[in-house]
């Protein structure tokens, strides 16, 4: 059996025995829902399908919204072959095999669209097979991903393609959708006179988070649960909703973008102090699977990052919270999580110390790397204190402040400030006492290089 099938002209007579997503697959534009940024009258993809000149296309999106739909529609109404395959099942072999199938159906005047599930599953070398045939246009390459094709597919294959951004669908989009598959007698569930109570099939829309196709599956499920029922005619209740989608089905990759989305949502929550939406997207990460020990690293990074010595007990906080979890597991160990973030987002918060680090990370990458001043280095042998080791060093116990006046950068960072406190939370007697320390610095009488240095000195 061929990995590789075409595409009826004309679609097939409905199987009653495929599944109701399957059978209820828009056949045209005017019937697909969603997606208006780029399908209304007069927007892009609309214009050029009707054009009849959309070249390479790279759908990206959740899913369920329609991107393999969307393809076919597309190889409808332009009237070209249809080949679709998964990234999952073929490779290099596959791929040269149909793209000389389809120059060969070139040259009869028959244009080939070759739609690609999951295109982000490709490895850099099948997906630069692809390469010299979108480039010379022998086939048209439909690319479908949930992953951020920027990061997933090629820089070469991604210039010859043009993305499109598809969106979830809408509580009310999904809704619509259920209420046309139970009128459908051709496609749907019309022949069995199913009556839905409005909030049932707001829950099964709700619980589908966008995706058409997790809601026509629950729909499925919810029509047969009715039918089993004594009522006449047969009717889904909440009740009944709530049955057939069981568990929510929540859009979350481990590996993905959405991961990447959700930790970064959470993050400027916690930062910009807001502890309701801290707590939601804890919760969705949490729900979702999220391993809970990647958001204690993660908070306790936050700590330090968005309040350090504004709040230095926040650190501590968060660390604990990591051992609770550790300790706890899930769930217990989730509400020490949500303490931790609460706290977080309470919190005076502070920049200067990621800002001062980040200061420091620059200049060593971008400094000429001095060597450390001779009077800070130790010198425990005869040679060493010979060649000058420790000499002019200032034991800053010797002095009645505790603070020497001293320089302890290289000379080409000498008058470098990095750390700058702020005024917020602790921070602020911080800053006073940096200020003492300046003070005091500057107050400081000046050693004679040549005094002895104290023994411990050498054991630092």
């Amino acid at each position: 059996m061929s990995l590789f099938q075409s595409f009826p002209s004309q679609p097939p007579e409905i199987d009653k025995t495929r599944p109701l997503a399957d059978r209820m697959r828009p056949r045209t534009l005017d019937e697909f829902v969603g997606q208006e940024h780029i399908l209304a009258p007069g927007k892009s993809l609309r214009v050029q399908i009707e054009r009849d000149d959309t070249g390479s296309l790279i759908f990206w999106g959740p899913p369920g919204v329609g991107k393999t739909t969307l393809a076919k529609i597309i190889a409808r109404i332009t009237q070209a072959e249809f080949i679709e395959f998964s990234a999952v099942m073929s490779g290099i072999k596959e791929i040269k095999q149909v793209m000389a199938d389809a120059e060969r159906a070139r040259q009869y005047g028959t244009r080939t669209i070759v739609f690609v599930d999951e295109v982000h599953r490709f490895n850099k070398a099948q997906q630069d097979a692809f390469l010299p045939y979108v480039e010379k246009g022998s086939i048209r390459l439909i690319g479908a991903t949930t992953e951020n094709p920027s990061f997933e597919v090629i820089g070469a294959l991604l210039s010859r393609c043009r993305v499109y951004v598809l969106k979830s669908l809408t509580e009310e989009q999904i809704v619509g959708l259920l209420r046309r598959a139970l009128a459908d007698r051709e496609r749907g569930l019309g022949e069995f006179g199913l009556e839905a109570d409005e909030d049932a099939l707001a829950r099964i829309a709700a619980y589908s988070s966008g995706d058409a196709r997790s809601a026509y599956n629950a729909l499925e499920v919810a029509a047969a649960l009715a039918g089993e029922q004594r009522v006449r005619p047969p009717r889904i209740t909440s009740a009944i909703a709530t049955d057939a989608v069981q568990k929510r089905v929540l859009l979350y990759d481990k590996a993905g973008e959405e991961h990447y989305n959700l930790i970064s949502a959470l993050h400027k929550s916690v930062r910009n102090s807001d502890p309701d939406a801290a707590l939601y997207w804890l919760g969705r990460m949490i729900a979702a699977g999220e391993d809970g020990l990647y958001i204690a690293r993660r908070v306790v990074r936050m700590a330090s990052e968005d309040i350090g010595l504004a709040d230095p007990d926040a650190l501590a906080i968060t660390l604990a919270a990591r051992d609770a979890y550790d300790f706890l597991g899930m769930p217990e160990g989730d509400l020490a999580l949500a303490q931790a973030v609460v706290y977080l987002c309470l919190a005076p918060k502070s920049n200067a110390l990621f800002t001062a680090y980040g200061a420091v990370q620059q200049d060593v990458e971008q400094t000429a790397q001095e060597p450390v001043p001779l009077h800070l280095r130790n010198a425990p042998t005869r040679l060493m204190k010979n060649l000058g080791y420790g000499k002019g060093y200032q034991y800053s116990h010797d002095f009645e402040e505790k603070v020497a006046d001293m320089q302890c950068l290289p000379d080409n960072l000498k008058d470098r400030v990095y750390y700058r406190p702020t005024e917020q939370g602790s921070e602020k007697g911080v800053k006073a006492r940096l200020e003492e320390i300046r003070k005091a610095r500057r107050r400081a009488p000046q050693r004679h290089e040549d005094k002895e240095d104290p023994p411990r000195q050498r054991q630092e």
